[in-house]
């Protein structure tokens, strides 16, 4: 589900707020790296089990219409389309999925359920909803599309549902793109034969990418008089006091990647932190960060110093 950049941002992040604590711990900051991740598993089975509520909303909802005292033939009969859409139905019935869910103790809805209200609710006085309903057949294409207008459309932008995230944990805030555009990706993917594990993904995609996060976190803190000195020379005419703290940050972080990560490559390093910046510094970070790092990597090629192994790391 992560990939390098996620665990690169949350490692900065991590080394921020290390830098700016009035007691520096190490072994504390370095667990809380690991939490805020872990985390982020939390929030997406959050996200993915509104699906679950919001499809046993609508089967509550056929059930009151049915038992009214004075009930129609429509009510009798009504439409079950969007209680029975194949893709809400397969998220509700995956096994898998409540076992994780139930693992993670996701109860939010049970005691928050007025989200779920909210959520339903704009669901059904959607013009999406009405044109879907329009029929009473289940075609998985035509669920498939429904549920991914519902999510983009509804819940990803529903600033309600934000302040509830922000107000539950703050660190989901920065995490919540990934976590939308994971589960809309799950969604555009999702094939009628697909298996339980497609809605289960891992958080890492190996125990590679673990270890990689607690390497740069450790190397960058170990090394930071190192790092800073490598700054410093580069920055001559620089008050320190002027470079914003992202970017002190993430200038150390990729000369700890060129110096102590054999296995990436130059260009992938670079790139990277050049890209962190523009998302989350100054808009002039990432100009002042390459010259600086375009720099050390001519000076390491002279000297010897970029130890890289395997095609094209240079």
């Amino acid at each position: 589900m992560l990939n390098r950049r996620h665990i690169r941002v949350k490692v900065m992040q991590t080394i921020y707020a290390y830098n700016g604590g009035e007691k520096q711990d190490f072994g504390k900051d370095q667990k809380f790296l690991l939490y805020s991740i872990d985390n982020m598993y939390n929030l997406y089975l959050l996200i993915l089990s509104m699906f679950i509520e919001i499809q046993k909303k609508a089967e509550d909802q056929l059930e009151k219409v049915q038992q009214k005292h004075l009930a129609t033939k429509e009510d009798k009969n009504p439409n079950r389309k969007f209680a029975d859409n194949t893709v809400l139905k397969m998220i509700v019935n995956n096994q898998l999925l409540a076992e994780k869910i139930e693992k993670h103790k996701i109860r939010n809805w049970e005691l928050d359920n007025e989200y779920i209200d909210i959520i339903y609710k704009a669901i059904t006085s959607s013009k999406d909803y009405e044109t879907y309903m329009k029929t009473r057949n289940n075609q998985f294409e035509e669920d498939k599309a429904f549920v991914i207008d519902v999510f983009t459309n509804i819940i990803a932008t529903n600033e309600k549902l934000y302040d509830y995230i922000e107000d539950k944990n703050l660190t989901w805030l920065d995490d919540l793109p990934t976590i939308n555009t994971t589960i809309l990706k799950q969604l555009q993917k999702l094939k009628p034969n697909a298996s339980e594990t497609h809605f289960v993904p891992k958080l890492y995609k190996d125990e590679d990418d673990r270890e990689f996060a607690l390497d740069l976190f450790k190397k960058t803190i170990l090394n930071s008089d190192h790092l800073r000195e490598e700054i410093i020379k580069k920055t001559v005419n620089w008050d320190s006091e002027r470079i914003a703290s992202v970017d002190y940050v993430l200038i150390q972080m990729a000369i700890c990647e060129l110096q102590h990560f054999p296995s990436i490559p130059v260009k992938v390093t670079i790139n990277e932190y050049l890209e962190l910046a523009k998302e989350y510094s100054t808009p002039k970070s990432s100009i002042f960060i390459n010259g600086i790092l375009d720099k050390l990597v001519k000076e390491y090629e002279v000297e010897g110093k970029l130890n890289k192994f395997g095609r094209g790391l240079m």
